[in-house]
């Protein structure tokens, strides 16, 4: 017999009420209650960070979090970051460094980029690296991945933002 908690959190800005298990992580309910599939469930353990999401405007791994934590808070997933405008610049560039090339770990990569510039707006190369190094990417090496976050740094650092590459018919 399991008993539920009831819970009350802001998901991307919408008030969500549920009863959850008291073991169930927080990124479980996110993909599986709120059909939110932008947080991944990688390696269960917090380290490849493809289940970051922020709770109360800090990063934290979805698969370390619990969701009855989440009661009272404020949880954010790209979805809603990237439907405010946020992720807005990050995203473009990732897309132009091919730097989302499965995708399955740029939900977390976006994350923590975005915190990044938030919280180090003139971080260099080797920062970048650093910063980010508590995300797994199979695919890309990185390199593409530092490319984009640092466009969009140097870009902000002049007053400007990345501008979406149009398509040519």
């Amino acid at each position: 017999m399991s008993l539920k908690k009831k819970v009350s959190m802001t998901v991307n800005g919408v008030t969500v009420n549920a009863e959850i298990e008291p073991r169930r992580h927080l990124v479980d309910f996110l993909r599986e209650d709120l059909h939110l599939k932008g947080p991944h469930l990688g390696c269960e353990q917090g380290a490849c960070g493809a289940c970051t999401v922020k709770v109360d405007d800090q990063i934290i791994r979805g698969c370390l979090f619990l969701a009855v934590q989440a009661d009272g808070c404020v949880v954010e997933t790209v979805e809603g970051l990237t439907k405010n405008g946020v992720l807005a610049d990050l995203q473009e560039s990732f897309m132009r460094h091919n730097a989302m090339q499965c995708g399955f770990c740029s939900s977390g990569m976006l994350l923590a980029a975005a915190e990044l510039i938030e919280m180090q707006p003139k971080a260099s190369r080797e920062e970048v690296r650093e910063w980010i190094s508590g995300n797994y990417c199979r695919c890309t090496g990185y390199h593409a991945i530092v490319d984009a976050i640092v466009d969009v740094l140097d870009a902000r650092a002049k007053g400007q933002k990345i501008k979406p590459v149009v398509a040519h018919a």
